[in-house]
């Protein structure tokens, strides 16, 4: 019996690429997993109007951790016009798979960690930083977002119900919604929690101190979000007093003001917390600094369970062609690893040394530059470069 039980989620488009190009190099490193196909994505709404089906969601509960590759998701009526006709009369509604099984499993910190890696041609030159010759400028930023609550929590209206209407009445900022007619309005839901909040700051904080990190950084929106911008702030602050004897600086950016200091000093930042919106957004940009999301892998983290995802999405286009960079995924793969490596779900020193290995032998393939995908100016498909990476870390 293997010694790990991966929930393996290719999911929609280029999905299936990279997650296979992963599978070459953990197969080369010799995990002891097996590895447990789970249904998920577009494919499976529009046949069967479930992108998450009841059937993936068991397995996903007798597993270790699970392994997503990438998931499409189109506006509401898109997804209903492509439902298959007999599904078309049942009034279902699409909703994101990933974000469900974040909440569903409670995989409260989304980590996604951005760095530079030597010879990568698309890395960050600093051409803004009196850098004249035009050097890579070392970037090493880890975006903490919180992964259940805030923007993306899902609470949204349209039209808006009158009971809702009438029950957000108490602040008088609604009423002139009910003159444009309710069938015009559309609310979407911004719900955060002392809990939630709190959490996620904590891990942040956390990172920071285990890592010898000395500044982290909240992104809000206080001045215009007073409420829930507020709260998260206030929390952030507090705690930030706590690790202050870590050596540890906390500070605040707003996300507009973040968007423009990062571009100018990257190498400023370190540690990054944000609420779910605010972290989506934030941690893109990060990847673009580092060479795009072809090299931004994440892990949806929680206190028993944990889901494994690149940032990047499935490109469609690109799909069963082996044309995208699969670094993004095989970094991925090297988070799980590290989560093992750390006790979760029995794991150990070794999977620690694969972790170690697996980053060696992405960072190898990146410098020596002789195999490379599209992006960086290559003509190497998807599963060459998984070789490559594969006969170093084997």
């Amino acid at each position: 019996m293997a010694k790990f039980s991966i929930a393996w989620m290719p999911g929609d488009g280029i999905g299936n690429d990279v997650m296979e190009a992963t599978r070459i190099v953990l197969d080369a490193m010799r995990l002891d997993a097996e590895y447990i196909h789970c249904d998920i994505g577009w494919e499976f709404w529009c046949k069967e109007g479930n992108p998450l089906p009841d059937r993936s969601i068991e397995i996903l509960g007798k597993t270790t951790c699970g392994l997503f590759g990438a998931i499409t998701s189109k506006p509401q009526d898109e997804a209903k016009g492509e439902l298959a006709p007999e599904l078309r009369d049942k009034k279902l509604v699409y909703f994101s798979p990933i974000v469900k099984l974040r909440q569903m499993f409670n995989l409260h910190t989304n980590m996604r960690p951005c760095k530079t890696y030597e010879g990568n041609p698309l890395n960050y030159r600093g051409q803004r930083l009196n850098n004249p010759e035009g050097k890579d400028v070392l970037i090493d930023q880890v975006v903490f977002r919180e992964n259940t609550e805030g923007m993306y929590g899902g609470v949204e209206f349209f039209p808006l119900p009158e009971p809702v209407y009438t029950a957000l009445c108490a602040n008088p900022k609604m009423k002139p919604w009910k003159d444009k007619g309710l069938e015009n309005v559309a609310l979407s839901t911004r719900i955060v929690s002392v809990q939630g909040c709190t959490n996620i700051c904590r891990q942040a904080f956390e990172f920071a101190r285990k890592n010898g990190r000395k500044r982290v950084t909240l992104v809000e929106k206080p001045n215009v979000l007073r409420e829930t911008g507020g709260l998260m702030t206030r929390i952030f602050k507090k705690m930030g007093k706590e690790y202050e004897a870590h050596g540890i600086w906390a500070d605040e950016a707003n996300i507009d003001a973040i968007c423009m200091w990062m571009f100018k000093n990257p190498q400023d930042y370190s540690v990054i917390v944000a609420e779910n919106m605010f972290g989506d957004i934030v941690s893109d940009l990060c990847a673009g600094l580092v060479g795009g999301l072809g090299f931004a892998p994440s892990a949806n983290l929680g206190d028993k369970y944990a889901v494994f995802e690149p940032t990047h999405g499935s490109a469609p286009k690109y799909a069963g062609q082996y044309k995208v960079n699969p670094h993004a995924m095989l970094l991925t793969a090297k988070m799980m690893l590290d989560w093992l490596g750390a006790g979760n779900g029995g794991g150990g020193q070794a999977e620690k040394d694969k972790a170690r290995r697996l980053e060696a032998a992405v960072a190898r393939v990146i410098k020596e530059g002789t195999v490379r995908t599209y992006d960086m100016g290559g003509k190497a498909s998807t599963l060459d470069v998984a070789k490559e990476v594969a006969k170093y870390a084997a």
